[in-house]
């Protein structure tokens, strides 16, 4: 899979809408048939700090992705939100799901 994780700072005034900035191209990429997963943290440390997780099932998904127009649209309305430019990793893995933490196994876990 290719995994990714951007962090993005919001400019402060838009911090607290960034959820609804971003709803239709979070929808939108959830929707691709090659997501694995999309989701949006906000840092406890910076309230101005989103981390974005994201893994698409492989270099084709990831492709297909950057080529949407809900991508091309995020990249041009996206930036003005923005007090710098993301940073990112963007590495691609031997797995297909989240593994679990084995030295923080849960007891009697379903």
């Amino acid at each position: 899979m290719i995994f990714i994780t951007a962090k993005f700072r919001v400019r402060p005034e838009h911090a607290d809408q960034w959820p609804d900035i971003t709803a239709d191209f979070t929808r939108a990429t959830r929707a691709e048939p090659g997501c694995l997963w999309f989701d949006w943290s906000r840092s406890v440390d910076d309230p101005a700090e989103y981390v974005l997780v994201e893994a698409f099932r492989d270099d084709k998904a990831g492709a297909e992705h950057v080529g949407t127009e809900h991508f091309r649209t995020a990249c041009a309305s996206l930036p003005a939100y923005l007090a710098e430019t993301p940073r990112i990793v963007n590495t691609a893995i031997g797995q297909d799901d989240w593994s679990l933490l084995g030295e923080m196994t849960v007891p009697d876990q379903d």
